[in-house]
């Protein structure tokens, strides 16, 4: 006998009318916990359960670190165009649009000025979302032009990475970034101003290779991949088994790579620390 019996015959509901479980009601780490995705919106994407750092965007990374999230955006119209005309699967202006049209973001960079605890701060940060964060002319122009802005006032710069690597669709352009961003640093250094480098799940390629461990101070999320080839790569490459937690940024930290890790709530308060100590400025509190 069927353990469900519908009492009353003929009912039936239109489709318009039929509910389903609204989708994004809940998150699951890759531990298997699974929160409510308010409560983790509420706790800065953050797992309460085991304390796994969901990947996030510049949108959310703007909104930890300026005062009421309020801050001017520079260079937003900036795009990329295609000189190579590069062609895979898509053509690269169709791929460039189909990202921006999901994700509702120009490039895989974004670059603000606001305050931060109640001081200016240029913020230059990546997504991870447009093309896998991928470094193309666009990015590197976004951050060398954050830096040129910082430079010009005087204001402190903090890099955000979030990346996989170089856009392969601009090829040997996008490897022009590194070069770019590192000699844009070096003017940074020369002007006297702080510079804070924040890696976060995942950096890797060219980005690693370039800006994100230039900073005066390299910082990171909890368990951040971050790298230059991964690991399956340097398997590889090495023929030997690799140490566990690899190029984890516990690891990284461990052997010297990064001065520390902090969790997402403390990294508005920690990276303010730094510039005041560095600038040899009162602590605020």
């Amino acid at each position: 006998m069927a353990w469900f019996k519908r009492t009353d015959k003929g009912i039936q509901t239109p489709t318009e009318e039929k509910k389903d479980t609204p989708k994004g009601l809940w998150y699951k780490t890759p531990s298997g916990k699974i929160i409510d995705t308010d409560e983790l919106k509420r706790n800065l994407y953050v797992s309460p359960e085991d304390g796994y750092h969901v990947r996030i965007g510049s949108k959310e990374y703007f909104e930890i670190f300026f005062d009421d999230n309020k801050f001017t955006e520079l260079d937003p119209k900036l795009s990329a165009k295609d000189p190579l005309k590069f062609e895979d699967t898509k053509k690269y202006p169709e791929k460039l649009k189909a990202a921006q049209k999901k994700t509702g973001l120009k490039d895989a960079a974004r670059a603000a000025v606001g305050k931060s605890m109640g001081k200016d701060l240029v913020i230059a940060s990546m997504d991870f979302a447009f093309i896998g964060g991928s470094m193309g002319s666009v990015v590197g122009e976004k951050i060398a032009r954050a830096i040129d802005y910082s430079i010009k006032n005087n204001i402190p710069f903090l890099m955000i990475s979030k990346s996989g690597g170089a856009r392969m669709q601009e090829a040997l352009l996008s490897l022009m970034q590194l070069a770019k961003t590192s000699a844009k640093l070096a003017q940074l250094a020369e002007a006297k101003i702080p510079y804070i480098s924040l890696c976060t799940d995942p950096t890797t390629g060219g980005t690693t290779a370039s800006f994100a461990m230039l900073g005066d101070i390299n910082i990171a999320e909890p368990n951040a991949l971050i790298g230059f080839a991964g690991p399956r790569v340097v398997k590889d490459t090495t023929g030997k088994d690799l140490p566990e937690g690899f190029q984890r940024s516990e690891f990284l930290l461990e052997h010297g790579f990064l001065d520390a890790i902090y969790e997402r709530k403390d990294l508005k308060k920690q990276v303010n620390l730094y510039l005041d100590l560095i600038q040899n400025q009162p602590v605020r509190a």
